[in-house]
């Protein structure tokens, strides 16, 4: 019987036996070979520094509301998975067994998922840059959200996977000059490689200001924060010129006592934006927009070599280590940009 992890209690991961459910007609059964995990996301689930521990998610009212009925524990993780499919239902046409796919599924040795939810692995793509898909779609919708225009001036807050793929995509949208922010040595380097014009240590200096004197004392027409860290916040609200765009799409952890909305945020009208391409969001500019192009999008920028991702990858676990990888996550983030786990 395969074994999957559950997540049992913060920082608390245990294995148990899962039974291999039968396929409707319009599933198939895929066997993993390798899925990336969200630094974000993931990791605040796994935390339990998240509102879902004790609130849940009421879809009709979009409001959170205290938990009443269960617990938030135990629960699986995942994010996007690469395999082989192994088994098809008697409707399935489009796939068969022996095609290698990809898609957002948990971690966990074999998945069974609707034929429409899969994309086949392309040919000329690793992988690997598959993975890259799930961050791609949140990089992308963050940079549709930030409406940035050629010849405009940006700064992005937080460079983990999807603030180092947003920085890329920034520049196919036409942002003249692009400033990065993080308090993390690697990654700023790797943001340096990838094109961005000025990086900063958060840690080192005053960024609102710096990014100022950079901008003729105006500030950038738009940030974009990726770090889910409320200081982070303030510092790119100061980065902003007088009616410019701030657009949040990080999840943020923990108390807000770093954020002070009637210092710049509001003498300088600032507008803020949450950008968020799940959980049944229509995009900004639905019909002609909605979640499955903004992912068709995503995926055709990975397979044309658009985007560069290897340099991302820091590490890689068997499965069997889920322990040790979410562990290395959380007391390694100045080496931890992107974490796989491998199945075979």
């Amino acid at each position: 019987m395969p074994k999957e992890f559950l997540v049992t209690a913060p920082k608390t991961i245990e294995f148990r036996d899962y039974i291999e459910p039968p396929l409707k007609p319009d599933e198939v059964r895929v066997r993993s070979l390798v899925s990336g995990i969200k630094h974000g996301t993931e990791m605040a689930l796994y935390s339990g520094i998240t509102p879902f521990l004790e609130k849940e998610f009421d879809p009709e009212l979009r409001i959170f509301r205290i938990r009443k009925d269960k617990s938030f524990y135990p629960l699986n993780l995942g994010s996007w998975l690469v395999g082989d499919i192994i088994e098809t239902g008697s409707a399935v046409k489009r796939l068969k067994i022996g095609d290698w796919v990809h898609g957002g599924m948990p971690h966990r040795p074999t998945n069974v998922v609707k034929e429409d939810d899969l994309y086949l692995l392309d040919k000329g793509m690793k992988p690997e840059t598959a993975l890259f898909t799930d961050p791609t779609i949140f990089a992308l919708q963050a940079v549709h959200d930030a409406q940035i225009k050629v010849g405009d001036k940006i700064a992005i807050f937080g460079l983990g996977a999807i603030g180092l793929l947003a920085l890329q995509i920034a520049r196919m949208n036409g942002a003249k000059c692009v400033f990065v922010v993080d308090v993390l040595a690697n990654r700023l380097e790797l943001a340096r490689q990838f094109g961005a014009d000025e990086v900063f240590n958060a840690n080192l200096c005053n960024v609102g200001l710096e990014i100022k004197k950079l901008t003729d004392n105006k500030g950038v027409d738009v940030a974009i924060d990726l770090s889910g860290d409320y200081k982070a916040l303030q510092d790119a609200i100061r980065s902003i010129h007088v009616g410019g765009l701030m657009v949040t799409a990080s999840y943020f952890k923990g108390d807000c006592h770093n954020l002070q909305l009637g210092a710049e945020w509001h003498h300088n009208r600032v507008t803020m934006v949450s950008s968020m391409p799940v959980w049944g969001m229509p995009h900004r500019c639905y019909p002609m927009w909605d979640l499955k192009r903004i992912e068709k999008t995503a995926l055709c920028l990975l397979e044309n070599g658009q985007l560069i991702t290897d340099p991302m990858v820091s590490r890689r676990f068997p499965y069997s280590q889920a322990k040790e990888a979410y562990q290395f996550i959380d007391k390694n983030p100045e080496t931890a940009v992107k974490v796989l786990f491998d199945y075979q």
